[in-house]
């Protein structure tokens, strides 16, 4: 094996020379040198001194590696990044993830298995401490400087090592801790910022021993369990974002049932909190049982803090340091159990197939879309019976099917009318019967476009830029976020034929609407902390930049038993991290939808 040579550096801004130049010294001597910003009096930019770090390659270096001043180092950091580039010296390593992160989740498996490294999710890819080989640490410098004001550079990065199929991986457990001394950039609003697992005293071995291919990822972030689920078949990796209950569900699992009664009796101060620990836990013990790791865990120090983190990471956005020290331990007792849980649940389903699906057949049409992967999913989640069909055969399902039409609606027919088509079957004849149509207002959320007034803001507030609102006002907007959607979807196909609403229109956004600039303040607080700019109206948008939709239709009621169920903040939440991490922030694309 070649022999390879690491050189480092320390990126830091003049604010904070004092800590870089002290992590420096606490390195082997020559192991790391201090790179400065080079702009430390201009707009505050974590890529400006990044692109610096790696600029620094010394002569002969075959990886740099880099990291920022606010790092801990675990007591064999450099003997394991010595090992690991050894072990994959193509690779783009990791040395850190997030307590609430989809790469902390990855890791979390990997501490189950007593893997040493899992390969990289569906995220942004974690740069706080991060080795690169020569060649990929030149590229990304050309590739960052030509996108200074695009992205984060934790984002960008992820857009870089994918467009270039270069392998990257997350070391278990991370090599470095946060000492959170506040953030330059922008992030403190984040709340603490900690390790999914940090050991300081962890041995160096192992190197070679790896996870790969996850397949679903369960994480507990913003006070929610959710699920990132890799998309199946070729193409580019893409990835779903689901909550953990619907993941469940289309499992045939109702998690509920699972509880045990310690968990029951618990006292918690927060039960959202424990209810999202329990659930993100068991549906770790379940992803692992189902996807063939065993029917036990690793009983190390390793899995035993990492999964000490999750409910931690699950509710840091929104508390302190003590309040989460308070609550720590009783949440690992809760995570344990869920977990144990979980690899139950998943022995009970090898020993049993799931139940037949009874929900309805239902045959959908332009669903080659990110939303339209979306609504299949949450559609097949829910029980039903999906069949892709093309345009041309829109008109020939099969009788008895419903069909639910993706597509969007002729240009003629906007703005009056936007929406979803859906097609029960008559229940004499099963022809289908004259469509309903879902009027959707402004649709926000994963799967959606950001070429609209919610996503134009998300946008920018993802991107660090000034949310503009317009004066005179523009027209009050009406969300509704993916998951009611599929969630109208469902409730309509669920509806026996005989009792099923009446053909006509039916409105699913709430009636009271959001102004421009109180959505603009939802998406400053679920987003990130951006200024507010009042900006001139422009002219009425061409078709790119409208939702179609200027109002509610005159008493048009809604599907029955059905009303929108998704939180704004959680909403809006959950539209960035599709657009950062699976929208327009996958391609190489720079254009930005800041103008219709």
């Amino acid at each position: 094996m070649a022999r390879q040579r690491i050189s480092g550096a320390v990126m830091t801004h003049p604010q904070r020379l004092p800590a870089a130049e002290a992590l420096a010294r606490s390195a082997p001597p020559g192991a790391l040198r201090v790179v400065m910003d080079p702009d430390p009096g201009g707009r505050p930019s974590v890529l400006r001194t990044a692109l610096a770090a790696w600029s620094s390659i010394e002569d002969g270096a075959t990886h740099q590696l880099v990291v920022q001043d606010d790092m801990i180092l675990s007591d064999t950091f450099f003997e394991r990044v010595r090992d690991a580039v050894a072990e994959r010296p193509d690779a783009a390593l990791a040395l850190f993830a997030l307590w609430d992160s989809r790469n902390g989740a990855a890791v979390r498996f990997g501490a189950l298995t007593g893997a040493r490294w899992v390969r990289a999710v569906g995220e942004y890819f974690p740069c706080v401490a991060i080795v690169l080989p020569r060649a990929v640490a030149a590229g990304y410098v050309a590739y960052g400087s030509r996108r200074l004001d695009a992205w984060p550079d934790d984002i960008l990065m992820r857009q870089y090592l994918r467009t270039r199929g270069i392998p990257s991986y997350v070391s278990v457990p991370s090599l470095a801790e946060h000492d959170d001394r506040g953030s330059i950039s922008g992030n403190a609003f984040r709340g603490p910022r900690r390790a999914v697992c940090f050991l300081p005293d962890d041995p160096a071995d192992g190197e070679r021993n790896s996870l790969e291919e996850l397949r679903a990822v369960p994480f507990f972030k913003h006070g929610v369990a959710q699920c990132a689920v890799r998309v199946p078949g070729p193409g580019p990796e893409r990835w779903l974002h689901l909550e953990s209950e619907d993941y469940l569900a289309g499992m045939g699992i109702h998690a509920d049932s699972y509880k045990s009664a310690k968990i029951e009796l618990t006292e918690v101060p927060e039960p959202q909190t424990a209810r999202g620990t329990w659930l993100t836990a068991f549906t770790m013990g379940f992803v692992h049982r189902i996807e063939g790791r065993g029917d036990s865990v690793s009983q190390t120090p390793i899995c035993a803090e990492a999964l000490a983190t999750i409910g931690p990471g699950g509710m840091s956005h929104h508390r302190g340091e003590e309040r989460i020290a308070e609550l720590r331990e009783e949440l690992a007792v809760i995570a344990r159990a869920g977990l144990a849980a979980g690899l139950a649940a998943g022995a009970e389903r090898e020993a049993y197939e799931a139940p037949p699906r009874t929900g309805r057949r239902v045959a959908v049409v332009g669903a080659a879309s990110p939303l339209g992967e979306h609504v299949v999913r949450g559609l097949t989640d829910r029980g039903h019976r999906v069949t892709l069909l093309s345009a041309t055969a829109a008109g020939h399902h099969r009788a008895g099917d419903a069909l639910v039409d993706l597509r969007p609606l002729r240009e003629e027919t906007r703005p009056a009318r936007t929406g979803v088509l859906v097609r029960l079957p008559d229940p004499a004849t099963g022809a289908p019967r004259p469509p309903v149509l879902l009027r959707t207002g402004d649709l926000y959320g994963p799967g959606c476009s950001p070429y609209t007034p919610i996503g134009r803001m998300v946008w920018s507030a993802l991107r660090s830029r000034p949310v503009t609102v317009t004066e005179p006002p523009g027209r009050p907007l009406r969300p509704l976020h993916t998951y009611d959607l599929v969630g109208a979807v469902a409730r309509l196909l669920e509806q026996p034929t005989a009792k099923a609403q009446a053909p006509g229109v039916l409105e699913l956004p709430d009636p009271e609407p959001v102004g421009e600039r109180a959505m603009a303040e939802a998406v400053r607080a679920a987003v990130r902390p951006v200024e507010i700019e009042t900006v001139a109206a422009p002219a009425p948008a061409g078709p790119r930049g409208t939702t179609g939709d200027t109002g509610p239709a005159p008493g048009a009621p809604r599907p029955q038993g059905w009303k929108p169920a998704m939180d704004l903040h959680h909403g809006l939440h959950t539209f960035m991290q599709w657009l950062a991490y699976e929208g327009l922030g996958h391609t190489d694309d720079r254009a930005a939808p800041d103008t219709p």
